[in-house]
């Protein structure tokens, strides 16, 4: 158990406490509970959104998104505005790039995106709750949590010391590969949806893998949180798009 609590408590601001300092093995198991961790993300805005009935979507979409912040702490949204300062000051240089996402300030930059992003992730979720459609708040944390665990398989670990470092060095290979093709087949148990939201998120990481690899030659902890935040925006938008309905005749 102590793998999934550590999940938990790293991911949620839920109110999760460890007996001890976990050990660096216990730390790279933990990643085989991520998938676990978004799932249950996602069940607790889906239960918020049936509770509230439907019922003024605007307010409803901003609750929703002030929960979505506040179960993660904002964790993944910090991350994403160090990369944003990093990439736009970094200039194309990997080591110039590093060293600002080690700056704690926010630029101008980290700002502007951090707006655009909660704006559409906002806009999303009053379409979807217009249209009806609740199942892309259980798909978006899901398939973005469940796609780190992916990351950090697929790609090094490029700076020395932290947490990152010691689930990158202790990842369980042979058992994680096969947690994370039963998460994808469990995601396509939602038919032409699921299908949806899998091929989304596999485009949007497979291009920000690309691009951390380009200018980092791997990833780091923030930029695997920029990407947890970016896989949710593109699938919720993406899938707000396929199932609005489109204008009367």
């Amino acid at each position: 158990m102590t793998p999934l609590l550590i999940a938990l408590q790293f991911l949620t601001r839920l109110p999760v406490r460890l007996s001890g300092m976990p050990a660096p093995p216990q730390l790279g198991q933990s990643l085989l509970w991520y998938p676990l961790v978004g799932l249950l993300v996602g069940a607790m805005l889906l239960g918020l959104a049936e509770l509230l009935g439907g019922r003024l979507p605007l307010l409803q979409a901003a609750l929703l998104l002030a929960l979505w912040v506040g179960i993660s702490g904002g964790l993944h949204l910090d991350g994403l505005a160090d990369t944003a300062d990093a990439w736009v000051g970094g200039y194309g240089d990997r080591e110039r790039t590093l060293a600002i996402m080690k700056d704690p300030r926010s630029g101008p930059i980290a700002v502007v995106v951090l707006v655009v992003v909660l704006l559409l992730k906002f806009a999303a979720l009053v379409a979807l709750l217009g249209s009806g459609h609740l199942a892309p708040l259980l798909l978006a944390p899901w398939l973005a949590r469940g796609l780190l665990p992916l990351l950090f398989l697929s790609t090094s670990y490029v700076r020395a010391g932290g947490l990152g470092e010691a689930l990158a060095s202790h990842l369980p290979r042979r058992v994680l590969p096969w947690v994370l093709v039963v998460n994808g087949a469990a995601v396509l148990l939602f038919g032409w949806m699921g299908l949806l939201a899998l091929g989304i998120s596999l485009l949007a990481f497979a291009w920000l893998r690309w691009r951390f690899v380009q200018r980092l030659g791997g990833t780091t902890g923030d930029t695997a949180g920029a990407m947890v935040e970016l896989v949710e925006v593109s699938v919720l938008v993406g899938m707000a798009l396929a199932l609005s309905p489109g204008p009367s005749p």
